[in-house]
């Protein structure tokens, strides 16, 4: 018995080992096109720029586009931390903001095939794939405000330009490779917070892990207690402030979205 256990253990251990992600799927269209950077000195361009156009969570207008961003021009970052419901664990994504240009935002997410849905346990078995999906607020933030009705809070981070400017480059780099090789998902390993963290380590930051890394429905509590946001206001003041539903909600597909949902935010600190 021992032996045939064995024999079958290694079995699934080796045809675990030779499952390989791919970018060749039948991918859901929110999710079917990997974006890529083209870097030319301070011209970045993007392809596969998500900008969909939503009736509702499910019915929209599938929109890929160019975009074209000057480094030079960038200068701040903010964070997004989004719930589906209430609870230690949510989804984090971030917001590189231009002087000449509306925000470039950039959400970390499973890559699910048309009839998949997302699963935290399924995530940790090789059942998902890795998109950085690059788009307009008005998509990446909207769908998640005004059609799945997520709680969303917009934290601006306290960094300066040249910090912004190399995460920023962290994040095109990881991109290109993304789109040439493909990854798993995984919550613990590879996921939106701890990749988040990881390109913050290579950009520059300085600090240890916490638990709040994978327990990222408290980290907006994290960045507060670290100095990352402007805490001149108690935590829960500044968080009741920060949360933008109901400014997305009136901007609705305005060109100004962006602008409109920040309209009401605490001011950084200095």
């Amino acid at each position: 018995m021992f032996l045939a256990f064995a024999v079958v253990f290694l079995s699934v251990l080796v045809w675990w080992l030779c499952i390989r992600p791919s970018h060749d799927r039948h991918w859901r269209p929110e999710v079917a096109v990997m974006p890529r950077a083209i870097i030319d000195g301070d011209r970045v361009r993007i392809t596969g720029f998500r900008n969909f156009e939503y009736r509702s969570t499910d019915d929209f207008t599938v929109r890929y586009e160019e975009r074209e961003f000057l480094i030079s021009h960038l200068t701040s970052l903010d964070f997004f931390v989004s719930y589906w419901k209430q609870g230690p664990v949510g989804h984090t994504f971030v917001s590189f903001n231009f002087d000449n240009a509306l925000p470039l935002c950039i959400s970390i997410e499973t890559r699910p095939e048309v009839g998949e849905g997302f699963s935290p346990i399924a995530s940790l078995f090789k059942q998902f794939e890795l998109i950085y999906v690059v788009g307009d607020e008005r998509d990446i933030v909207r769908v998640r405000t005004n059609y799945r009705k997520e709680d969303v809070y917009l934290y601006h981070i306290l960094t300066s330009p040249e910090n912004a400017r190399r995460l920023f480059l962290v994040y095109m780099d990881r991109i290109n490779k993304l789109s040439d090789h493909a990854e798993f998902y995984h919550l613990f390993s590879n996921s939106c917070t701890i990749n988040i963290v990881r390109y913050a380590n290579s950009a520059g930051r300085i600090g240890r892990f916490d638990i709040r890394h994978l327990l990222n429905g408290f980290i907006d509590s994290y960045i507060y207690s670290a100095g990352l946001v402007d805490n001149t206001l108690p935590f829960d003041d500044l968080r009741r402030r920060s949360r933008i539903n109901d400014a997305a909600l009136a901007a609705g597909d305005a060109p100004d979205f962006s602008q409109r949902i920040r309209a009401s935010l605490p001011l950084p600190g200095p």
